[in-house]
């Protein structure tokens, strides 16, 4: 099920996406949306007698959490080798502000703080409830479903700071969408699901989810037992090799294999 978050150009609601999907989760063009009746985090999928074509309605970021995201550092071994560092003996964990989140089409700003932004396309999970210290063989139990993410860092001022929260915590540098799939085992297969990022165009990224050193269960085990989750909250999973930098004008997309597409342009803040 595509759960996502639309405009018609009133106040955002959210929806259920029907329709055929080919195997990238791109939908159909007779795809539509059915309306849900408030927020499903917490009243439940409650559908209304109302719906609208996919192609009319504005998608925007399917979730902005209330709490927190919660960001992986270095959780792709050739990943880590290209940022010229070692993977991490345990889950090496940072925050997004949620001041962070657009959702499709939206802008990604370029600060002026900055010279060096690059793209990091990942999935990202979506939890449902609220939850600690939860055992990794009942995270699925805690999972809303899964979305694209592309965790935007101005990689100069990561290094320059040592800490990420500036270099990661610009507004507009945690894209998400284009909905939430609940019905995704990212590990179901054993190649994983495929991570691809493009920059205008051209793959940049590619990846599988295969590849993670710490798997989505064990994230949820990991950054449980050191913070409360809250329905809402999202756990980005880290990033395939491939990361560099975007420039003004730039189009970036993220697509993950069973989930959708992500797209965005780099506009000057």
């Amino acid at each position: 099920m595509r759960i996502a978050r639309f405009t018609t150009g009133e106040d955002p609601q959210f929806g259920i996406v029907t329709g055929e999907v080919d195997q990238f989760g791109q939908p159909a063009e007779d795809s539509v949306v059915v309306a849900l009746a408030g927020d499903p985090f917490y009243v439940g999928l409650k559908v209304l007698e109302q719906e609208h074509r996919l192609a009319d309605v504005r998608l925007l970021s399917p979730i902005i959490p209330r709490s927190k995201i919660v960001g992986i550092g270095r959780n792709y071994a050739a990943h880590a080798a290209e940022m010229g560092t070692d993977v991490p003996e345990e889950p090496l964990m940072f925050l997004k502000p949620n001041t962070t989140v657009i959702g499709p089409g939206d802008p990604i700003f370029y600060p002026p703080q900055s010279s060096n932004v690059h793209y990091e396309g990942e999935l990202a999970v979506v939890i449902g409830r609220i939850c600690r210290d939860v055992p990794p063989e009942q995270a699925t139990d805690v999972i809303f479903g899964y979305t694209v993410a592309n965790d935007v860092t101005a990689r100069d001022l990561q290094r320059k700071d040592v800490q990420f929260t500036r270099g990661k915590g610009f507004d507009s540098f945690c894209p998400l969408g284009p909905w939430i799939e609940t019905d995704l085992d990212p590990q179901a297969f054993a190649d994983g699901r495929q991570v691809q990022t493009f920059l205008n165009g051209d793959v940049v990224q590619d990846g599988s989810t295969a590849d993670m050193i710490f798997d989505v269960p064990s994230l949820v085990a990991y950054v449980s037992s050191v913070m409360t989750l809250l329905p809402g909250d999202v756990i980005l999973t880290g990033t395939p090799e491939g990361v560099g930098p975007m420039q003004v004008g730039d189009e970036v997309e993220v697509s993950i294999a069973g989930i959708g597409s992500l797209t965005n342009k780099v506009a000057q803040r």
